[in-house]
This record gives C-alpha cells, sequence and structure tokens, in this order.
C-alpha cells in the first residue's frame, strides 16, 4: 500500500486576494496579526518538517510601489466587474502608508530560506481565470510577469492555485508554456464547482461541510490528473477561527480524523488556507495549526505518512 501524504498549500495574497470586498482601514489590525502569524507559522513547519507550497500573489515580490508601477503586464484584464481591477486598485491606494499589506519581499526571502517551502503562484495579480471580459492572452501575459518577477529573486515556479479556485482547464496550456508543472484543482463536491453560481445554498452547504461529515475527503493517488500540467484535487479548506468555540473542535476534529483516515488508507490529504485567516484570533489558529501538525507527526511515526509540497506530489507523474 502507498504511504499516506499530507500536502499543505497557502494561497499567499494579502489585500491582493481581497482588496474587491473589504476596506483596507478596516483590516489594519488584521493584516499585522497577519503578519506577525506568517513566522509562527514557519516555526512550526520548520520545527516539525513539513513541507509547503506558498502560493504567492507575484505582485507581493515587488520591493515598493515604483517597482508596481514599472512591473505591469503588456496585457490587463479586461473584467467586466471593474471591481476586481487590482491595477486600478493600485493606483488609488499607492499613498495609504500600508506598503506591507502590498509587498512581501522580505517573508518571501524567509520562505525560502526555510527547507521543505516551495513558493509557487497564485498568478501575477491575483487572476480571475472565469470572469466574463478576460481572455487567456490576458492571463499569459499575467503568468509571464510572475515567472519574471519570481526568477528575478532565484525562484522557478512549478506550482499554481487559481485565485478563488477558478479552475480554468483551457489555460492549462499557458501553464505548460510557461514551465508550471502542476495546479491545484478544486474537491469533486458539486458545491466546489466554480462553474456553476455560487448560490446562497452553495455557500452554505460548503461551510457545514468544515463541521459535519458531508463525505470523504482524502483521495488515492490514482485520482492525480495527469498530463503536460499534473492537476492534483484539494481537500479541505481550513476555515478561520470561529467565534462559537463548540465549531472551532468540531473542525479541528474533523480534520484530525481525515488525515488519520488518509494515512492508515494511504490516500492524499490536501489541506489549504490563505495566511490571512490567521489575522483573526490568531492565538487560537496558531495553536489549532500545532494541534493538526501533531495529529500529523503521530501518523507519520505510526503509519509511514509523508508530508510533500504540491510540486513534490506531482514530481513521479510529470511528463519525461
Amino acid at each position: 500500500m502507498e504511504k499516506g501524504t499530507l500536502v499543505i498549500s497557502l494561497d499567499f495574497e494579502l489585500i491582493w486576494g481581497v482588496f474587491d470586498h473589504v476596506e483596507l482601514q478596516d483590516r489594519v489590525s488584521y493584516f499585522n496579526n497577519t503578519l506577525k502569524a506568517i513566522p509562527e507559522m514557519l516555526s512550526i513547519f520548520e520545527k516539525n518538517s513539513i513541507h509547503v507550497t506558498w502560493a504567492t500573489v507575484g505582485m507581493l515580490f515587488n520591493e515598493n510601489w515604483e517597482q508596481w508601477f514599472s512591473n505591469f503586464p503588456h496585457e490587463l484584464p479586461t473584467y467586466e466587474n471593474k471591481a476586481l481591477n487590482p491595477y486600478e486598485y493600485g493606483k488609488k491606494h499607492h499613498k495609504s502608508r500600508l506598503d506591507h499589506f502590498f509587498f512581501a519581499p522580505q517573508i518571501l526571502k524567509k520562505i525560502q530560506s526555510i527547507p521543505g517551502q516551495e513558493i509557487g503562484t497564485h498568478t501575477y495579480s491575483h487572476y480571475y481565470c472565469l470572469e466574463k471580459g478576460q481572455n487567456i492572452d490576458q492571463f499569459e501575459a499575467d503568468i509571464q510577469k510572475a515567472v519574471e518577477l519570481a526568477n528575478n529573486k532565484g525562484v522557478e515556479l512549478k506550482s499554481l492555485v487559481f485565485p478563488r479556485n477558478q479552475f480554468n482547464h483551457e489555460y492549462l496550456e499557458v501553464c505548460f508554456k510557461n514551465k508550471i508543472e502542476t495546479v491545484r484543482t478544486n474537491p469533486t463536491a458539486w458545491y466546489w464547482d466554480t462553474n456553476k453560481p455560487n448560490t446562497l445554498t452553495t455557500k452554505i452547504v460548503r461551510s457545514s461541510d468544515a463541521y459535519f461529515p458531508l463525505g470523504k475527503k482524502s483521495y488515492p493517488s490514482t485520482e492525480i490528473e495527469i498530463g503536460d500540467v499534473v492537476c492534483q484535487k484539494a481537500s479541505r479548506f481550513l476555515r478561520p477561527q470561529h467565534r462559537v468555540e463548540l465549531l472551532n473542535k468540531a473542525r479541528l476534529f474533523r480534520i484530525k480524523n481525515e488525515i488519520r483516515n488518509a494515512a492508515k488508507q494511504g490516500e492524499v490529504y490536501h489541506l489549504w488556507w490563505h495566511p490571512h485567516n490567521f489575522g483573526m484570533d490568531s492565538e487560537g489558529a496558531i495553536q489549532a495549526l500545532k494541534s493538526i501538525i501533531e495529529e500529523f507527526s503521530f501518523c507519520r511515526e505510526n503509519y509511514g505518512m509523508q508530508s510533500l509540497t504540491m510540486q513534490d506530489l506531482a514530481s513521479p507523474y510529470l511528463k519525461k
């Protein structure tokens, strides 16, 4: 039987991932908490030899606004929903004096220095691949810019996570052309299908799934989709801390059980979250992460479970 595998991928985006539905000034303490929590996460990963993919919005590689303005791709996304345009948002907020919420070169340098940490891409501009108005040429310009900035920092991008889980199978050819080897796709449950309307029912069921048993989450390696770009499914989103402690306990109980079941059955369990999810109740979030890693460590010792990045998982399936 194959070894069970824990894959962790983090959608590292800071304000670029949420600017269209939050007010920056209302989130100052939230993002300050996030920036304090990230080194704690890294310390936990390093101490426990946990491999993690940090799928990073490419704009975070910029050092400052001057560099940001000089790094516009040659084609920009033409979303019908203008509120999604990060370039217009940046132009309006570049004098906010909150540069540390827009750029993170020192954090990325720290991630690079820790064994087992992979820097992947979350596209350059948190690009939405299923939004009306944009097209594949604009997506390619975005990816090329992400690759360029990463290469300038000594990073080769091999793994990609589509922002807001807007997986677009047609765009895999762009990934392949730009040497991206693997992408994270969505769980197979109907309420994770981003090609369908995001209804109230979908949102309720997706949230409930974190606390109540609504289906199996780990999967055998035979369900990894092998092609020019390897597609690996997500299993579980680590939801942010809830104000109701009983729900936090239920969420944690579900995740730990799923990890142990994956270990026993020799399956893949792919856990993901955004680092900024730790901006609310950071202390509780860090304790929850420690508990999850303790469960994994037990499974590694007793069932031979392994910790892999997205690139690690994809590597045996790449076409030579």
